[in-house]
């Protein structure tokens, strides 16, 4: 059997912070990570093979997005070396100082995280979108918030972007990545700087965008700590000696391991490491005095999203970053709901077929595939159409636990998630009813969307909780390092160990959590 020092399961916001940390410190440190590791010659691709995880057979299709359906609630998951980080929007932003003031350990703070924020920062290479590069939906965001009278609230967000000040749209050719230009990061990967393309979220291929291999993972391995990738953790088993044993399945040798740990650290995101925990608790059994509290306390964190359209305005929200502004309503000024406006661009999917088709070796020398090239790069089929995204505090209603189909009642027990939409209402619904006031001060016609109107159905990239921090066992899962209750030496370093919604983007809360559990740990 294998036997490693620390043996982390996720390449997220939690687990490649760990690994860089504990690697900086000299341990044997063993990076486990269900995806494939990506590089830009594989991406943007329009392959499903490319694109989706499939839970039941990850073997046959391992994709970078996990898309989990729970009845009235979806979430999307990152797959692949980097995690989360590979198909999030960039946003690397601090939460403001009240959303700490309940819901967490004493030890945690705004005072706490302060340094580990900036360091995230440094180590991400955290950037804001400069002025003469906003987009024109950031104008948008803008105006909008002046003809409410609320100029005041708007503001451009911090980035984990590589700007070039030079770059504006009026060049000839803007969004060609020849217009990027090559620079050297401080762990010494070569990355190039932002042509507004618009694939943040299907991968970034001028690697603008600083996703974890690029920095913390990076810099991990150059300490010595090792990534597996199409590793996927299914059990967690104390040893006596205080030591623990893991189930691990090789997806791509399609075999069994078992491997040795002194420190495991389960860092597989809110959804993953929920579940793997009652799959070790109440299926497996090898667990059993986990919290009562696992699986509790979950939430969306209140994503939602409005299309709106305008006749004589051209938005394109295939260019440019994902995210580029907000407008903040946080302080819950609008009778109590808290929420923060986004606006939102999507990837060019048939531009980027039409290139990829363009490029293609029996296509490149000839007119068709010229013209498919010319096509990709000029057309756009959503022009006027705005996307207005956003985040809400919502109370942390959801639960997750085992189950069978009523169906399939002779199947093994799935994750299942009892969510009640009136735990998030009043501050989602803050949220829409205001991308329609924006909508309308701007001359667009916008609706919100039926999946909430009629159904209350939710999305979410920001899933939080599940195995939350806590100062006592019966209040959560973990203390405020992310040692696990009742069980030295497992931790949890990840979206599910925060107690509370944030209101807006996470992944910068959960980096400096990571900061502040190593920081602890001797």
């Amino acid at each position: 059997m294998e036997r490693v020092n620390t043996l982390i399961i996720g390449s997220g916001f939690g687990g490649a912070v760990m690994a860089c940390r504990l690697a900086e410190r000299g341990e044997r440190v063993l990076v486990l990570e269900r995806g494939r590791r990506w590089l830009p010659e594989d991406y943007p691709s329009v392959s499903q093979d490319h694109w989706f995880w499939d839970e039941d057979e990850p073997e046959k299709q391992n994709g970078w997005l996990d898309f989990r359906y729970f009845g009235d609630m979806s979430v999307a998951l990152g797959a692949g070396v980097g995690g989360g980080s590979l198909i999030y929007a960039n946003v690397s932003i601090e939460p403001p100082a009240h959303v700490f003031e309940r819901g967490w350990p004493e030890a945690i703070e705004p005072t706490t995280l302060r340094d580990h924020f900036r360091t995230v920062g440094r180590m991400l290479n955290v950037q804001t979108l400069p002025d003469r590069q906003w987009t024109p939906r950031t104008r948008l965001m803008h105006e909008s918030a002046d003809r409410l009278g609320q100029g005041h609230r708007f503001r451009v967000v911090p980035q984990a972007i590589t700007f070039d000040p030079d770059w504006h749209a009026g060049l000839d050719d803007a969004h060609g990545y020849h217009r990027s230009k090559a620079w050297t990061n401080d762990q010494g990967q070569r990355q190039g700087t932002c042509v507004h393309c618009g694939n943040c979220d299907l991968g970034c291929p001028v690697q603008a965008k600083n996703t974890l291999d690029l920095n913390y993972l990076a810099r991990a391995e150059e300490q010595g700590a090792e990534i597996r990738a199409l590793h996927q953790v299914r059990w967690i088993r104390p040893l006596d000696g205080g030591e623990y044993e893991v189930g691990v399945r090789d997806l791509d040798a399609r075999a069994w391991r078992r491997i040795q740990a002194r420190r495991v650290v389960v860092a597989a995101g809110s959804v993953g490491s929920t579940e793997l925990l009652l799959r070790c608790r109440d299926q497996y059994k090898t667990l059993p005095r986990l919290s009562r509290a696992l699986g509790q306390g979950w939430t969306s964190n209140g994503d939602f999203m409005t299309p709106a359209f305008y006749d004589d305005r051209e938005i394109r929200p295939t260019r440019g970053p994902t995210i580029t502004s907000a407008i903040d309503y946080l302080d819950g000024s609008d009778r109590g709901a808290r929420y923060f406006v986004e606006d939102g661009g999507i990837p060019d999917l048939l531009g980027n077929w039409l290139e990829q088709a363009g490029r293609h070796p029996r296509l490149a020398r000839t007119r068709l595939g010229a013209a498919l090239l010319e096509y990709g790069r000029d057309s756009d089929p959503f022009a006027n159409m705005m996307l207005w995204f956003g985040q809400a505090i919502d109370d942390p209603g959801g639960r997750f636990r085992l189950g069978r189909r009523w169906y399939a009642p002779w199947k093994k027990d799935r994750l299942r998630l009892d969510w009640d939409y009136r735990r998030a209402e009043k501050a989602v619904q803050g949220l829409a009813d205001r991308h329609l006031k924006l909508t309308e001060a701007t001359g667009g016609a916008a609706m919100t969307p039926a999946t909430w109107r009629w159904f209350k159905n939710l999305v979410t990239p920001h899933p939080l909780g599940g195995c939350n921090m806590a100062d006592t066992v019966k209040q959560g899962v973990v203390n405020h390092a992310g040692e696990v209750f009742n069980y030295p030496g497992l931790y949890v370093v990840d979206g599910a160990m925060v107690p509370r919604a944030l209101g807006l983007n996470p992944s910068r809360t959960i980096a400096a959590l990571a900061e502040h559990a190593a920081a602890h740990w001797v």
